[in-house]
């Protein structure tokens, strides 16, 4: 399965690279896959995997990854404490890399909803369970996915956002605007591949897997629900800022090794993705979009 996305900086449609194709191949389109893949969705699975990724070994992989994937290391600072000579102590340290001062901006403008992770998005201005793309609607909307009816109905019918982050990518997460937590909890689960070969097989996958619900208020783009997702082989999704109130850009936190997905719904009527998302999502294909590039804007 070949799958292509547009990189909204280069107005091109691409190609991804993907990590691991042949054995996600496997595991969700053939018999003997679907017999394994459940003992591999276990929680426990993907956190021992996760921890060897932070041995001292497992460094020796970093190099191999980046001329594979062509990541332009020189954006990246090194692991604190450790030389551009031998940057980085484990695969993990590598997974989760900063970017230097200056190579990413998020809008100072208030209307402006930025990119909260740099990462392929589907968008919706309205999302219903008619909706297919990347899945049937129902199986990812807010009620499905935030645990917590409470909350869930308040997002009915507002916009949505869906970011796939690749192995290959920058794996922390950010605030696309200014506000304050109101509510956090875990939504324990499963953690299968969120590759759109996966998605295609299993359509559950997103409602099913480990996730971590922040609900937050903000004064221009109303009430927001940020939901982190797990995959398989991601260790643990880490949450780095503790303080109740912040401002767009600061950093929420990081996954551990493996893809994953961030997941944002609105209130009805306060915000709307822009247009060429929406459009490309309607055409069936992601767009890749940097961390803190305008996405959306205040209604």
């Amino acid at each position: 399965m070949e799958i292509k996305y547009v990189d909204r900086e280069l107005s091109e449609t691409c190609v991804e690279k993907v990590y691991g194709d042949k054995g996600i191949e496997f595991l969700y389109n053939s018999l003997p896959g679907n017999l394994i893949s459940p003992v591999l969705a276990k929680k426990f699975v993907s956190k021992l995997y996760g921890g060897r990724q932070d041995s001292p070994s497992s460094k020796n992989k970093i190099l191999p990854f980046i001329r594979k994937f062509n990541i332009e290391i020189e954006e990246y600072l090194p692991e604190e404490g450790r030389s551009k000579d031998d940057p980085y102590s484990s695969f993990n340290q590598f997974f989760i890399r900063r970017f230097k001062e200056g190579q990413r901006h998020f809008s100072v403008v208030d209307n402006d909803f930025s990119a909260p992770c740099e990462a392929r998005y589907f968008a919706y201005s309205s999302l219903g369970e008619g909706d297919e793309i990347p899945v049937k609607g129902k199986y990812w909307n807010s009620h499905a996915l935030l645990g917590n009816k409470k909350w869930a109905e308040e997002f009915d019918g507002g916009p949505a956002l869906l970011a796939r982050l690749c192995p290959v990518d920058y794996h922390r997460f950010h605030y696309p605007v200014d506000g304050k937590r109101v509510d956090s909890y875990p939504v324990h689960g499963k953690f299968h591949s969120v590759n759109p070969i996966a998605l295609k097989a299993n359509a559950k996958i997103l409602c099913e897997n480990e996730r971590f619900v922040t609900i937050f208020e903000t004064k221009d783009f109303g009430n927001i629900a940020y939901v982190e997702v797990g995959a398989m082989m991601v260790g643990k999704i880490v949450q780095t800022h503790k303080a109740d109130n912040f401002k767009k850009g600061d950093e929420k936190g990081y996954f551990l090794f493996g893809g994953s997905t961030v997941i944002i719904f609105g209130e009805p009527g306060r915000w709307s993705p822009d247009q060429d998302i929406l459009e490309n999502t309607n055409n069936g294909i992601e767009t890749f979009i940097k961390l803190g590039a305008t996405l959306g804007q205040k209604s």
